[in-house]
């Protein structure tokens, strides 16, 4: 019978052969979900003449049946789906009308999951059934999912339907499988959720996102062809990148063209795939990880010593779990974070993820993580919608849709109850929205292990509450949190609780309802308040010798040394972009930021015009032209002068603070593959635009109220245009000084008086205050300063030299003045290559900005 009845969020419909049938978030779908968990437009049932199907339309989270991801399933009579999560999601539950005897689901055909067969078991008939999953009000704990033992016989094998749906690829039946039970789990893997038979059937298996390859992973983070795994010959199977964006890794390592053995790990996006036998098995990371960190050690040069910043921590993280981890000023909670996410690894220990050494496989597993620093990683004058926007764009490959990206943002900010709020400006939100935007932008790669820094630093203690209760909602939807905060008032959220104490060691790791009746005090000022008075006391020794050690923290040796071989080489990610998408990114990206700060932009307006007009107001009786009498114009020098030093000013104003106020942007954007360059280009690009035309507005008021020349040099007809090209270059070169003092110094403040310091020291060595030339050590330090090239480029069309001489002596002139076309394109190359070098020193200063793993390249 055509008809079929589809059981959702507890109703019953009966569907008609002549209908499609839409499922999603969409208000306008047929049959809707306030879930998190399903996309805006998440899949369709329809009847193709011969049968029922269900297709997914590529959603984030994905579909699944008979526990195993699907994009398409033929649907029968006892056909049960979930959307967003194999056994917490969604529930679509499939009959046959009423006087239409049912059949079972185990003896009809199914569609096997990803177009392949799979070979995940199915919870046994005891399993519960699991409710409907409602959006809280507030992220409230919610209790764990029992785990379903998986039965002990092997999994019963799918075969395909007699006809394939017209529009995708034919796949072969997987090979029966050994009598042993056929895939097996692989250490740190679990279980595969696809196992595809190579023994017959295509020598070139294609994989990425779209919908015509072999293998489909329905991941941003994959290109839409990514890689190919081609047969060779003599039988052997080798992995080729495809030109994919996030690459491919072999045992966690970055390769293009790699031969892949047996038991070898092949990884794309989330995926990851081994050769067992004659057949390749999938893996996919939804996010119960391990996380654990083995003997972290951390040391620093201190006054001719060695200081100790994190000594001898180890722990192991549950998998889907909230952990806080707390401690007094000085006990290393920073200085862990940083080590548990790579920034700075640690000087001896490991940190590993499902035994994957993270340190040595940072590559690969650096989209697995997302970190929140203190400081906020969006820049606050943009909208919410449009910053998630462009961090999308750096983050997702370049052959990802808009749409597709634009739906991914939709689902973060409606799981983090920010859709509300996506077009307000970031900096018109709460404190506590803010940080969950930082949250948004982080989730936008479906990061199984989040660490957040000081998350409710200066909030109250209602956002404190909000902030932590949204954290514990991350947690109970499948992913492992790790917050360092100094709140205390929210830690019954947590599923553990370490506590750091003097010295960077663990003083205490378990549940945080246990902690106080560990330390034997009442509060927690108490706590720290013994810290502080028993310095010397061993409270390491003290937790080591404890039963919550043995509970807790004492089985991590035996986890590392069941991890695999690791190689030794700290290899640098790739870039998930090109370079001239990145630039192009950045620049619309900073462009926006600009446009968004009226304060900013009146005031690169409003300084060269009061700088010109300041210049304007000089007195002279000639000009810029030598008197007929005595051939001679002083004003002439301080008119230039004035000029020189408004653009020294006004182009190291523009920049001086634009490397420092994004250093925590940029620290994070570099961790997750841009590039240092790019960044770099796209400052150098819009600021240096800006300084040309301060530069040519300081000219036009200085230069257009005042006699010039008759000629110039260069410019026979337009000497005005000659003498302005001084200023403007002067203007940049300023400019890319301003960015070196950006990139130097480590707080917003001290770049207000290192600008004063080198406009005053510009103004000294112009050469138009005193005598430069013929002073050994004087003439070459002038030689560093772009105020003496920039003035010299402008006075030559002027023949300052002869008009305005600073000799001593009679007719002693300054060469670099000289009116020769010579001494203009001397002087104009000179600020070229100066700032071509400063380039170079920025980019140099902004490694020390960068993770420790990134700083080679």
């Amino acid at each position: 019978m055509p008809q079929l009845v589809a059981e959702i969020n507890g109703q019953q419909r009966v569907l008609e052969p002549g209908q499609s049938y839409t499922i999603g978030r969409d208000p306008g779908s047929d049959f809707r979900f306030e879930d998190a968990r399903v996309s805006w437009r998440h899949a369709t049932i329809s009847f193709d003449g011969a049968s029922w199907q269900f297709e997914d339309h590529g959603s984030t989270n994905g579909s699944y049946a008979s526990g195993g991801r699907t994009l398409r399933a033929q649907l029968l009579p006892g056909t049960v789906l979930h959307l967003g999560n194999a056994e917490s999601g969604p529930r679509l539950a499939f009959s046959a009308p009423a006087g239409v005897p049912s059949q079972q689901q185990a003896a009809q055909p199914q569609s096997p999951s990803w177009y392949e067969s799979t070979t995940a078991p199915r919870p046994g008939p005891s399993a519960p059934q699991h409710q409907q999953y409602q959006q809280p009000q507030q992220y409230q704990q919610q209790p764990a999912m029992p785990q379903q033992p998986w039965p002990a016989q092997p999994p019963v094998q799918q075969q395909w339907p007699a006809q394939q749906p017209s529009g995708f690829p034919q796949q072969q039946a997987p090979a029966p499988q050994p009598a042993d039970g056929g895939a097996q789990s692989q250490p740190g893997l679990g279980s595969p959720t696809m196992v595809r038979s190579l023994s017959a059937g295509s020598r070139t298996i294609r994989i990425g996102r779209a919908l015509d390859n072999d293998i489909v992973v329905s991941d941003l983070q994959v290109s839409r062809h990514h890689a190919e795994l081609r047969q060779l010959p003599d039988g052997r199977w080798e992995i080729v990148d495809l030109g994919s964006h996030n690459g491919i890794f072999l045992n966690g390592q970055p390769v293009e063209r790699q031969l892949m053995g047996q038991q070898d790990r092949l990884t794309v996006g989330h995926s990851t795939f081994t050769l067992v036998g004659d057949q390749l098995q999938e893996f996919v990371d939804t996010g119960a990880v391990s996380f654990s960190a083995r003997h972290l050690t951390v040391e620093v040069e201190h006054k001719g010593g060695k200081k100790i910043l994190l000594n001898d921590v180890s722990f192991s993280v549950p998998e889907k779990s909230l952990v806080a981890v707390i401690g007094p000023s000085g006990s290393g909670k920073s200085t862990l974070l940083r080590a548990l996410t790579g920034y700075r690894p640690a000087d001896r220990g490991d940190v590993l993820y499902d035994g994957r050494n993270l340190y040595k496989q940072f590559a690969e597993l650096r989209s697995r993580i997302g970190l929140v620093p203190q400081s906020e990683i969006l820049h606050k004058e943009l909208t919410v919608r449009t910053g998630l926007k462009y961090a999308a764009r750096l983050r997702f490959p370049g052959d990802t849709e808009p749409a597709e990206r634009e739906r991914r943002i939709d689902e973060v900010l409606y799981e983090l109850r920010l859709d509300k709020r996506a077009d307000n400006r970031i900096t018109a939100l709460s404190g506590g929205q803010q940080k969950r935007v930082s949250v948004a932008l982080e989730l936008l790669t479906k990061p199984s292990l989040i660490f957040l820094d000081e998350p409710t630093s200066g909030l109250d203690p209602g956002m404190d509450r909000e902030v932590m209760q949204t954290l514990r909602g991350l947690a109970d939807d499948g992913r492992t949190v790790l917050v360092v905060t100094h709140s205390v008032a929210e830690l019954a959220l947590c599923d553990r609780l370490l506590v750091m104490a003097p010295g960077g060691s663990v003083a205490y790791f378990g549940p945080p309802d246990e902690a106080l009746h560990f330390f034997g005090y009442e509060t927690w000022a108490d706590v720290f308040q013994a810290f502080e008075n028993y310095p010397d006391h061993d409270w390491a020794g003290r937790y080591r010798g404890s039963v919550h050690y043995q509970q807790y923290s004492a089985d991590v040796d035996s986890v590392a040394a069941q991890s695999p071989a690791i190689a030794r080489e700290q290899i640098r990610p790739p870039k998930p972009q090109s370079w001239g998408s990145q630039l192009w990114t950045l620049i619309r990206r900073y462009l926006s930021v600009i446009g968004s700060d009226w304060g900013f932009i009146a005031l690169s307006l409003l300084m060269p015009l009061v700088l010109g007009v300041v210049s304007a107001m000089i007195p002279d009786d000639f000009g810029l032209q030598p008197s007929p009498k005595t051939h001679t114009n002083g004003t002439a020098a301080m008119v230039l002068l004035v000029l020189a030093f408004g653009a020294c000013l006004s182009g190291t104003a523009n920049s001086v603070r634009e490397l420092i106020k994004e250093r925590a942007i940029y620290e994070r954007e570099r961790a997750t593959g841009l590039s240092r360059s790019a960044y770099l280009m796209s400052k150098i690009i819009v600021l240096g635009v800006v300084s040309v035309l301060q530069g040519a507005i300081i000219s036009g008021i200085g230069f257009g109220v005042r006699k010039l020349p008759a000629e110039g040099l260069v410019f026979k007809h337009a000497p005005a245009v000659e003498m302005a090209i001084g200023i403007i270059l002067l203007s940049v070169t300023s400019m890319m000084v301003g960015l070196v003092i950006s990139a130097l110094v480590k707080t917003a403040e001290k770049t207000m008086p290192l600008l004063v310091m080198f406009a005053i020291v510009q103004m000294v060595f112009t050469g138009a205050v005193f005598q430069l030339f013929h002073k050994p050590g004087l003439e070459q330090l002038a030689w560093l300063m772009p105020a003496r090239w920039g003035l010299a480029a402008t006075g030559n069309t002027l023949d300052l030299a002869h008009i305005a001489p600073m000799g001593s002596k009679p007719g002693e002139i300054d060469a670099l003045w000289d009116h020769s076309v010579g001494h203009w394109v001397v002087n104009c190359l000179v600020l070229l290559v100066m700032s071509v070098a400063l380039a170079f020193l920025v980019q140099r200063l902004q490694r020390r900005h960068e993770p420790e793993v990134m700083q080679k390249g």
